[in-house]
């Protein structure tokens, strides 16, 4: 049977299927099935039948084969408007997609705005014809390449997100925040000592904490900004959140989930402020066991917006901090003593505590660039621990009441990547125990614990958090293996993530004894909003990459010819991946390796020639020799 029958015609013993296409910038493509995520199919370039990255596609498996497929018919075009950069010939313009998987678009000299060479535009496909490039016309002029403002600005309409709000969503959130706190039906905590605790940066602050001693045991406040009070089910506002699932932030500026009357104002918990919120308690013995919990309605006041600077300056000990804030000292040092009981109990349990570094990439005042070492400090630390407990509270209450819950799910990894990483781990001479069969988060843990100490820790760290699945969003309670937690959610960041928003909808029914009503109202609608906010969120992480990517390009632009040490991060085919200590990463090309024969094992991540290796975790000392703006990628040399 061959694909060429395939283009127009179906055989009637191919199975049939919907599924999303991912393009490739040689003309194959592959195909997602809507059924089943973990399995996907071949298409070869003379039986992808016009379709391109992203569209949703009628495609049937080719009888006799395990993954090969071809597309009968688009469903769904997902790409109409595409970003990329205008190159003229003689008689046209080409759009030129900054995506690669993105077909090239036609634009006559007629549909070309102001562009000029070279411009970076937004055009909009007008025709599909067949055997052809598509047809499309300019619809904005984004600015010349290589700036850095137009580079971002470009990433972010590729990705398709929401930069300005509909003027009726923000009518009704000034109309919503106008309203005075009232204290009705609430518990009044505004004379409980409640502080928050964020970057010195943040604006939306949606989490206080309080702790007070009883007799031995710890009773934690972990108290939620109740945006659902703002925020009405199906309401403009509602809709406009749901459509963005998540707020998205980078080094310049952020794409906020709520309009800032609230996510600024109303419902940020301001110093000062009375605030609505929903407060979970929790009594924690001497050894971290979780005794009892209280959920309920509250209204609060802030007495202080602490910074992660200054509690942890106050927990270690500075003078001069903690004559500032005398009323808070003891309660730093207890929560700082609670946070190291839980990281303790959580660490019994096999929680995995992933060492990956992430960088904060930020802009200061006089618009230079920095990127700092990352730091994970003991104010952190707290906070982390702090709202993980209320977020297992949260969920193990609505489970138990029997109402829909959007559960925040990590199951343990394929069968597949586990081999793959053991078999990683026996090629560095590390002893891992664990059957791939039936994982354990403590298999995990253990081996960070025997690797902590070795130069390769860093890399066995991203190495495992590349086997392990994605988290995501999940009507059903399946646990959370990373965290070694059997029920979860997200509750303690509803101004920036629609499932806490969701998950205080239906907590707000039941605490007001309407569960029934709950489950009536949003059992309808939980599953579909764990699939579409699982694939908001991975949008909005994927551009943040990206955004962060050709931050890293221009601070690095800066430094051409510079040194460094760096580790090996990455090894491919076409060359090896040098991390620095900033967490800024780069590519040495193969071709500017020794002169070697190479041959590259993918799952031992090992480039090997007759006279040099080169593995994950290695050490080495490069130079920077290039920043390629059109892969987002610098390019090293190795000393």
């Amino acid at each position: 049977m061959k694909y060429s029958k395939h283009r127009n015609s179906k055989n009637s013993k191919d199975k049939t299927f919907t599924g999303t296409v991912q393009g490739s910038d040689r003309g194959f493509a592959f195909i997602i099935p809507d059924t089943d995520a973990g399995q996907d199919f071949f298409v070869p370039k003379k039986s992808v039948n016009g379709a391109y990255h992203g569209d949703k596609v009628l495609a049937a498996h080719v009888h006799g084969t395990k993954d090969k497929a071809y597309i009968i018919k688009i469903i769904e075009r997902a790409n109409p408007r595409i970003v990329g950069t205008l190159q003229r010939d003689r008689r046209a313009f080409y759009v030129y997609p900054d995506n690669i998987k993105q077909p090239i678009v036609f634009i006559p000299l007629s549909s070309s705005l102001t562009a000029q060479n070279g411009d970076k535009v937004v055009c909009e496909i007008t025709s599909y014809p067949k055997g052809k490039a598509p047809g499309g016309k300019i619809i904005e002029v984004l600015g010349e390449e290589g700036d850095l403002a137009t580079e971002e600005i470009s990433i972010i309409r590729s990705y398709n997100l929401e930069e300005e709000f509909p003027q009726n969503v923000l009518d009704e959130a000034r109309k919503v925040a106008a309203e005075t706190v009232k204290k009705d039906g609430r518990e009044d905590l505004t004379d409980k000592l409640i502080i928050t605790i964020d970057g010195e940066d943040t604006r939306d602050i949606d989490d206080g904490v309080s702790l007070e001693m009883s007799g031995e045991n710890f009773v934690l406040g972990v108290h939620i900004a109740d945006v659902s009070h703002y925020v009405k089910f199906c309401s403009a506002l509602d809709n406009n959140a749901y459509a963005r699932g998540t707020s998205v932030y980078f080094p310049d500026c952020v794409l906020p989930m709520l309009p800032r009357e609230l996510s600024n104002g109303a419902c940020s918990l301001n110093e000062g402020e009375d605030r609505y919120a929903i407060s979970c308690f929790m009594t924690f013995a001497p050894d971290g066991e979780r005794l009892s919990y209280d959920i309920k309605k509250s209204v609060i006041r802030s007495a202080y917006r602490m910074t992660y600077t200054d509690v942890t300056a106050i927990c270690n000990g500075d003078e001069e901090t903690r004559k500032k804030y005398t009323e808070i000292n003891d309660m730093c040092g207890a929560m700082e003593k609670l946070c190291l009981i839980l990281e303790q109990k959580r660490e019994r349990l096999g929680s995995i505590n992933l060492d990956v570094k992430e960088a904060h990439i930020y802009v200061d005042e006089s618009g230079k660039i920095i990127i700092p070492s990352a730091e994970r400090t003991i104010s952190q630390r707290i906070i982390e621990q702090f709202m993980i407990a209320a977020n297992e509270a949260v969920a193990e209450f609505l489970q138990k009441s029997g109402t829909p819950c959007l559960y925040r799910i990590h199951e343990q990894p394929s069968l597949e990547k586990a081999g793959t990483f053991f078999s990683f781990l026996r090629d560095l001479g590390v002893k891992a125990h664990g059957n791939p069969d039936c994982l354990l988060p403590m298999d995990f843990q253990s081996v960070l614990k025997s690797t902590e100490d070795k130069p390769f820790y860093s890399v066995i760290n991203k190495v495992m958090l590349r086997s392990m699945q994605k988290a995501r969003y999940c009507e059903e309670n399946r646990g959370h293996f990373g965290l070694a937690s059997e029920c979860y959610c997200h509750f303690t960041s509803p101004i920036r993530r629609y499932p806490d928003l969701f998950v205080h909808r239906v907590l707000t029914q039941v605490l007001n004894g309407n569960g029934a009503g709950a489950k009536k109202l949003y059992g309808k609608t939980v599953h579909d909003a764990g699939i579409d906010c699982s694939a908001r969120e991975r949008v909005a992480d994927e551009c943040e990459r990206k955004v962060d990517d050709l931050y890293k390009l221009a601070y690095m632009s800066e430094r051409l010819g510079e040194e460094f040490d760096a580790v090996i991060s990455g090894v491919t085919g076409f060359g090896i991946f040098c991390e620095l200590e900033n967490t800024i990463e780069g590519l040495v090309p193969i071709e500017d390796l020794p002169a070697d024969q190479y041959e590259y094992f993918e799952e031992k991540f090992l480039l090997k020639g007759a006279k040099h290796s080169y593995r994950l975790g290695q050490k080495v000392k490069i130079k920077v020799v290039n920043c390629d703006l059109g892969r987002l990628r610098v390019l090293f040399k190795l000393l």
